[in-house]
């Protein structure tokens, strides 16, 4: 079990300053960030709390998940790490896979063209 843990289903108005508080009746608390959209700076919903140590962490998760904040049942786990993603070519974006993405009507023929 880590000390990170992974709080979702939260309210967009759910700032770091609330969730110190909430996550201290658990325990002690060394971090808390509310992951927000870089092109907005809205709340997106889920965040990242680091208790102190592993018995605060489970008691947190003990009494908070399924917990109700504002209106929504909160969701809350040890966090997973990052997945990290293949070497070149893998983990999407970047090439073409067919199709017309340029506008203009269907450039591929259906007849053989010989």
């Amino acid at each position: 079990m880590g000390r990170k843990l992974f709080v979702g289903n939260l309210p967009f108005t759910t700032g770091e300053n609330e969730l110190q508080d909430l996550f201290g009746q658990a325990g002690a608390i060394d971090s808390v960030r509310v992951m927000r959209d870089n092109a907005t700076g809205r709340a997106r919903g889920f965040a990242f709390v680091e208790m102190q140590n592993e018995e605060d962490a489970q008691a947190a998760i003990q009494k908070f998940n399924g917990a109700d904040l504002g209106g929504r049942a909160l969701v809350v786990n040890e966090a997973r790490p990052k997945p990290e993603f293949a070497g070149a070519g893998g983990g999407g974006g970047g090439r073409d896979r067919g199709g017309d993405r340029g506008g203009r009507g269907g450039s591929r023929r259906s007849e053989p063209r010989w």
